[in-house]
């Protein structure tokens, strides 16, 4: 079933937090008609250690315009941790353009397609944009569908904490090329659209390199138990133009309130030595961009040792208990993107298998 949203009187919800049981997670296979195809197989090798990462804790859905070979590839993952779906793509990046999935007070899902125009126009999104819809009509999503492509939202702009806060940033949700709206509104939309009835603003921070306009999964991540991971300022606390930023964005973090009013809990993040691309500019290379899955944190690497313990360290104080697996993304990083990016939850509920 399909619902419209131009009622503004929607079914009561709220939108899950990632430390939530998760059924399936989503993601697009590298292919020559992406903007990978300069560095195809390289990327590949990164996705498939990314894939089979991910089947280890749930259900791999991989989709790509012909995922014939894939089976091949694959054919060591159970099979009932892989699905594979034809579907077109423009690019990779399914945390912006997969389903967000909200839950009713009585646990049923909706499938909310939000409307997806690569991060306010910079890129082709046409087929990226109809991922969600065409892998309903084709059974690989089930449950009802709740079209809101007259709203630009992406997941990777988004934190919830599961019980109605989400966490976001102005540069993201009121930029004139996707909504052209004030906080007030947003809140509005955000509220009828996810339940959200409490919402953090975050004004300040973003990464050189960043083709997102500060998307808050690069930035500050929700935890368990009220708490909030954030990026450092600067790499090794020597000022670099991302540094002012940051700190502001710090400042911003020290003044948010739950809503009962008490302050979040705070943990820095390391940020990785600098990263740059072939011509020179810098990369946006962050240990926020991890993925919780079921017990498990997959957590992007990028080849320096020091660094990349230090942010396993660091995310082991905040998900006590959890099973921390690295992922190598100097690959994904490329194109200017993380693990997180790259990767979409779906609950159990929705999923054929």
């Amino acid at each position: 079933m399909i619902m419209t949203n131009n009622n503004p009187t929607v079914p009561p919800r709220r939108l899950p937090a990632e430390w939530e049981p998760v059924g399936g997670v989503l993601l697009a296979w590298p292919h020559a008609d992406t903007d990978w195809n300069y560095m195809l197989e390289n990327v590949q090798s990164c996705y498939d250690g990314l894939i089979r990462a991910v089947a280890r804790h749930a259900v791999a859905v991989v989709i790509a315009p012909d995922t014939s070979g894939l089976r091949e590839r694959f054919a060591d993952i159970p099979a009932d941790r892989l699905l594979l779906c034809d579907v077109p793509t423009d690019d990779t990046w399914t945390r912006d353009y997969g389903p967000l999935t909200a839950v009713t007070p009585s646990g049923d899902p909706i499938i909310c397609d939000f409307g997806f125009n690569a991060w306010g126009g910079k890129f082709g999104s046409s087929l990226d944009n109809r991922v969600t819809g065409r892998l309903h009509a084709m059974g690989a999503l089930r449950g009802s569908l709740e079209d809101h492509n007259d709203y630009y939202l992406e997941g990777g702009s988004i934190e919830s904490d599961g019980r109605g806060t989400v966490m976001t940033t102005d540069s993201c949700v009121l930029t004139d090329t996707r909504n052209s709206a004030d906080r007030p509104e947003a809140e509005r939309q955000l509220a009828r659209r996810l339940g959200a009835d409490h919402v953090l603003w975050v004004d300040h921070g973003g990464l050189d390199g960043d083709d997102t306009d500060g998307h808050i999964d690069t930035l500050a991540r929700l935890a368990p138990d009220d708490t909030i991971l954030y990026c450092a300022s600067s790499p090794d606390g020597f000022p670099d133009g991302q540094s002012a930023g940051l700190e502001a964005m710090a400042s911003t973090l020290r003044g948010l309130r739950t809503p009962d009013g008490r302050p979040y809990n705070l943990i820095e993040l390391p940020l990785p030595h600098p990263i740059y691309a072939a011509d020179g500019h810098r990369l946006p290379a962050t240990y926020a961009n991890f993925l919780i899955l079921n017990g498990a944190i997959l957590m992007p690497t990028y080849g320096q040792p020091q660094k990349d313990l230090l942010a396993e360290m660091t995310l082991q104080v905040a998900f006590p208990g959890y099973a921390i697996e690295r992922v190598d993304c100097r690959a994904l990083i490329e194109q200017h993107g993380s693990l997180h990016c790259a990767t979409m939850q779906l609950p159990q509920s929705i999923l054929p298998i």
